[in-house]
């Protein structure tokens, strides 16, 4: 995808959630090179505040807010501080989520169930409806939710992951039905396998062999780089998508079409 000019998000305030590592940090700085007021959104409040500082001496306006998107209070907080400090809530990018080891479904425990659903598919239905209701008396905005190439299809992935994923794939389409008649606009990514925190501590297991053996199911013949995700949400967020929603958009270096 062709990068647009900068400033493509200038005057928008902007939340990103699962924002202190891997695909949510590369997307905190995309989104102020393109003229962002970001508002940042995690558990882990060190890194969260170490990216907050390094993008304010960088000349941009960010902001963080530690918080557990399965909450849904911290979710309605979070959204609020973007509000309060930046006047509104134009642009969101949905991408906390949780890994699922592979495993026998048999065998899994309901914790693991519950807690990969709590976080990828509650947790964007925690964050869209406060988002939501901000966009509402912003006069429109957009929202990008992060699925995965196993929201889908079946992958490798633990069966609740997929299952979260896809939940996410059908929140988007609801959303984005409902509230286009309102200038809001909703569309998800379905990621492929992207060389991120999440993913690099499961290929440890086996590197290089797993990796090659990811990377060998993409066109391209490589595992993305988070800041490729990044500017996908980024041009989504942006006006330059404008007659774009309910659209999954995989970004998967063509593993989808292999």
């Amino acid at each position: 995808m062709t990068r647009g000019p900068a400033g493509a998000l200038t005057g928008k305030s902007a939340l990103i959630t699962g924002a202190s590592a891997g695909i949510g940090a590369a997307a905190a700085r995309v989104f102020c090179r393109e003229g962002a007021r970001v508002t940042l959104v995690a558990r882990r409040e060190p890194e969260l505040a170490a990216l907050t500082a390094e993008l304010t001496a960088a000349g941009h306006q960010a902001q963080y807010v530690v918080a557990d998107v399965t909450r849904s209070q911290d979710a309605a907080r979070a959204v609020a501080t973007a509000v309060e400090s930046y006047g509104g809530l134009h642009a969101a990018f949905n991408n906390a989520g949780l890994a699922a080891l592979p495993g026998p479904m048999h065998l899994m425990d309901d914790e693991i169930y519950d807690s990969v659903m709590d976080t990828n598919a509650r947790g964007v239905w925690n964050c869209m409806r406060p988002e939501l209701a901000a966009m509402l008396e912003s006069g429109g905005g957009s929202i990008v939710n992060n699925s995965s190439t196993a929201g889908l299809v079946a992958t490798v992935a633990g069966s609740p992951y997929i299952a979260a994923k896809h939940a996410v794939i059908g929140l988007t389409k609801a959303a984005a039905k409902e509230y286009a008649p309102h200038g809001i606009r909703v569309n998800v990514l379905a990621t492929g396998a992207t060389r991120s925190e999440m993913l690099t501590g499961w290929l440890a297991a086996d590197h290089p062999a797993r990796e090659t053996a990811m990377a060998s199911k993409a066109m391209l013949n490589r595992l993305a780089e988070t800041t490729e995700i990044a500017e996908a949400a980024a041009w989504l967020c942006a006006d330059h998508s404008s007659y774009i929603t309910g659209t999954t958009l995989p970004v998967d270096g063509g593993r989808l079409a292999n």
